[in-house]
C-alpha cells in the first residue's frame, strides 16, 4: 500500500511539474529579467524565401499560393518555393500555372518525406531568411514582416509564429486540441521572455539561411531541430506573438492520433540525436528548459500509466475510487468510438482527447525505441472536410470561443502586450480579424491583454469573405 502511495505521488508530481510548476518557474524567473527592447523594423526588407512542402494538395494549393502572394512583403524580395514530395493528384500542374507570378517548383521523383524534401530544396534557396510553412494553414498578412523584424536582433536565429486554433464545425478533436495549442503558445511566450523557446512551430517559422542549410537526417523533425541548431550556434529561438498563423484542428481523433504518433516519434529521435543540448554544464538554462518542456512532458503518459496502476491497487480500500475510474474510462471510450464527421459533446471530447493523446505518446515512444524509419510524412488535412479537398466551414463564434482559453492563461500571469509597429507607424492596439474591404484601414481594437479582461469583441473570425482580411495579435517583449 505504501509503495502505491509513493508511485501515485511520483506520477502526479511528474505531471504537475511538466504542466504547472515549469511555467510557474518560468514566470518567476522572467520577472527577474530586465525588459527587452525589441528590434525596430529594418530600413529595407531583406530577401526571403518562403518554402512550402506539399504532397497531393491539389484541393488547396491554388488558394494557398494566392494567399501567399498577397502577404504584405515586397514582391521583388520574396521567393516562393513549392517542394512537391512526388505529388500525384495534379498539385504540380496547378503550381506550374503560377510560374509567371514568380512561384518556383521543385518536384521530387519519389516519396522521401517532409524533412528529406526540405533538404533537397536547400540549394534552390536565395533568401537571407527562410520562412517555412504548410499548405494547410492561413497566415496573417503581416506575419512575414513580424518574423523578419524579430530576426533583426542579431542574437536571434529562429523566429516562430503563433498558432491560433480555429474551430471546425465538425472537428471531434476541437476542444482538446485547441486548448492545448493555446496553452503551448502561452508557455512559449514565457520561455521567450526568459531566454528562448526550445522548438519552433512547424506551421510557420523563420530561420536564418545559414542555419536552414544544415543537413537534417530525414528521420528527424526540422522545426524542432531548428531551435536546437540555433542554440548550438549561440543563437536564440523566439516566439513572435503577432506573427499569427491560423490552424484548423484535424477532422477526427483518429487523424490527430496518427499525426501525434508521427510527430512525437520524430521529436524523440531529434532529441536523442541532439542530446548534448541537455547538458547543463554546457548549455545551462536552455538545457533545463529543454528537459522540462520536452522530455518531462513526453514522460507524462508513462507517469499516467503509473498513476493508473497505483489507483487500481488502492481501489480496494477506497470504495468510490473504482467506480470513478470506470466512469472516466467509459467517457473516454465513447469519445474515441464517436462516428467521424459528427459533432462530439464536450462531455466526451476532452476525456477522449486526453486518452488518445496519451496513447499516441506511448505508441510514439515504442516506435522511437524500436528504431527504423518513421512512416512517410502524410500532410494533415486541416481545414477540409474529411476525405475531400475542400475547405470546411469555420464558425466565427466558435473561433472566438476557442481563443478565450489563451486569454485566460495570460490573465493568470499577465504581461501587457503591444503590437509591433510598421515603418512609420506608431505602436497601437492590435487589429481584430474581421470583414474589411481592400485598401481600407482595419479596425483598431484593444490589445489581447485588454481583451482578456473585457472579453472578445463581436465580428471576429474567419469565414466567407472574411478569410482574406485577418488580424494579428499583440506582441510580448522578448528577453535580452
Amino acid at each position: 500500500m505504501a509503495r502505491a502511495h509513493v508511485l501515485l505521488a511520483a506520477s502526479l508530481g511528474c505531471c504537475l511539474y511538466a504542466y504547472v510548476a515549469y511555467p510557474a518557474i518560468l514566470k518567476l524567473l522572467g520577472l527577474l529579467r530586465r525588459p527587452y527592447r525589441r528590434p525596430d523594423p529594418p530600413a529595407s526588407w531583406p530577401q526571403i524565401s518562403v518554402t512550402i512542402p506539399v504532397h497531393n494538395e491539389a484541393g488547396v494549393i491554388a488558394e494557398t499560393l494566392e494567399r501567399t502572394l498577397e502577404l504584405d512583403y515586397p514582391a521583388d524580395r520574396r521567393q516562393v518555393l513549392i517542394v512537391s514530395d512526388a505529388s500525384t493528384d495534379g498539385t504540380d500542374e496547378i503550381v506550374a500555372r503560377f510560374a509567371a507570378r514568380g512561384v518556383e517548383l521543385v518536384r521530387l521523383a519519389r516519396r522521401v518525406g517532409k524533412t528529406a524534401a526540405e533538404n533537397a530544396a536547400r540549394s534552390r534557396l536565395r533568401g537571407a531568411i527562410i520562412v517555412n510553412t504548410d499548405a494547410s494553414v492561413r497566415i496573417h498578412p503581416r506575419a512575414l514582416k513580424r518574423l523578419v523584424t524579430a530576426l533583426a536582433d542579431p542574437t536571434v536565429g529562429v523566429a516562430s509564429g503563433r498558432d491560433v486554433s480555429v474551430a471546425r464545425l465538425d472537428a471531434q478533436a476541437e476542444l482538446g486540441e485547441s486548448t492545448y495549442v493555446d496553452y503551448e503558445m502561452w508557455v512559449r511566450d514565457l520561455e521567450t521572455r526568459l531566454s528562448g523557446i526550445v522548438g519552433a512551430s512547424g506551421c510557420l517559422y523563420a530561420i536564418r539561411a545559414e542555419l536552414q542549410r544544415e543537413l537534417i537526417p530525414e528521420n528527424l523533425s526540422r522545426d524542432f531541430a531548428a531551435a536546437l541548431i540555433a542554440r548550438r550556434h549561440g543563437l536564440r529561438a523566439v516566439s513572435v506573438p503577432d506573427a499569427i498563423c491560423f490552424v484548423t484542428p484535424g477532422a477526427s481523433l483518429r487523424q490527430e492520433y496518427r499525426r501525434k504518433v508521427r510527430t512525437m516519434a520524430r521529436g524523440l529521435r531529434t532529441l536523442w540525436a541532439m542530446r548534448a543540448l541537455l547538458s547543463p554544464r554546457r548549455y545551462g538554462l536552455f538545457a533545463w528548459m529543454l528537459f522540462s518542456h520536452k522530455l518531462c512532458r513526453w514522460l507524462v503518459p508513462w507517469a499516467l500509466v503509473g498513476a493508473l496502476g497505483a489507483l487500481a491497487s488502492l481501489a480496494a480500500g477506497t470504495p468510490w475510487l473504482l467506480p470513478g475510474l470506470a466512469v472516466g474510462v467509459a467517457l473516454a471510450g465513447i469519445g474515441c468510438l464517436w462516428p467521424e464527421g459528427e459533432q462530439m459533446p464536450r462531455l466526451f471530447a476532452l476525456p477522449a482527447y486526453l486518452v488518445a493523446g496519451s496513447a499516441a505518446a506511448l505508441h510514439a515512444w515504442l516506435r522511437a525505441l524500436r528504431g527504423g524509419r518513421t512512416a512517410v510524412w502524410e500532410p494533415t488535412r486541416r481545414g477540409r472536410a474529411a476525405g475531400s479537398g475542400e475547405h470546411a466551414a469555420i464558425d466565427p463564434a466558435a473561433e472566438r470561443d476557442v481563443r478565450v482559453p489563451a486569454h485566460r492563461f495570460r490573465r493568470l500571469l499577465a504581461v501587457p502586450e503591444a503590437p509591433l509597429p510598421e515603418p512609420g507607424e506608431e505602436p497601437a492596439g492590435r487589429e481584430r480579424p474581421g470583414r474589411s474591404r481592400r485598401g481600407s484601414s482595419p479596425q483598431r481594437v484593444a490589445t489581447d491583454h485588454e481583451a482578456a479582461v473585457d472579453g472578445p469583441a463581436p465580428g471576429g473570425g474567419l469565414g466567407g469573405e472574411q478569410r482574406r482580411d485577418t488580424g494579428g495579435g499583440g506582441r510580448r517583449r522578448h528577453p535580452g
